[in-house]
């Protein structure tokens, strides 16, 4: 067995620190998606079953913690697409499956602004990394739900890019509404997409 410290104990190490930190991510965005970026820290820490000193020793400050999550939903995300259209023997069922992953994806990313303090490098750093994630396998998808259906557009109508910003416009300020049911309004606009621009 390697002493501890050895080079061959290394790796275990590395793999318990991932599998350590993965747990507190999960559990933060729990957290966001109940309460926002705004809760306590401790409330992230008694989710992931720690102490508050365990959070703060794998992210520092807040704003390193909500970063951390985004990026972690987004690569949750980006990595659903393809496990959904091989599973799915319908790419529109698919594709709608994981709309509705990019829905709740949207609301742990409620507050992230405010959680940066203003820090416009970084959010501008964090949308690009947002679009060049995500928009290439929302194309796919979308490309493919258009495909399996003989006589749909499969040019025309709007592009990925243009999905994913539509969908996050309808999610804006959802919350306040109890009236408005932005799964069932996502929903008709992916129909329109899958259609496309009529006279195009």
């Amino acid at each position: 067995m390697p002493e501890p410290g050895s080079a061959a104990s290394d790796p275990v190490r590395r793999s318990d620190a991932r599998r350590n930190q993965e747990t507190l991510l999960e559990a933060a965005a729990r957290v966001f998606v109940r309460s926002g970026v705004d809760a306590p820290v401790r409330a992230v820490a008694t989710e992931a079953g720690v102490g508050v000193g365990t959070v703060y020793r794998h992210f520092p400050t807040r704003a390193d913690l909500v970063l951390a999550v985004y990026r972690h939903q987004v690569e949750a995300c980006a990595e659903a697409g393809p496990r959904l259209l091989a599973e799915s023997s319908d790419p529109d069922v698919a594709l709608r499956r994981w709309i509705g992953l990019f829905v709740d994806f949207l609301v742990t990313k409620h507050g992230l602004p405010d959680a940066l303090h203003g820090d416009g490098a970084a959010t501008d750093a964090l949308h690009r990394y947002f679009v060049d994630r995500l928009v290439p396998v929302c194309t796919d998808l979308l490309t493919a739900a258009r495909s399996a259906v003989p006589g749909r557009a499969t040019s025309a109508g709007i592009t990925g890019y243009e999905l994913l910003r539509g969908v996050g416009n309808l999610c804006i300020g959802t919350a306040d509404d109890p009236d408005f049911d932005v799964e069932r309004a996502v929903q008709v606009y992916v129909s329109g997409a899958l259609v496309g621009v009529p006279g195009e």
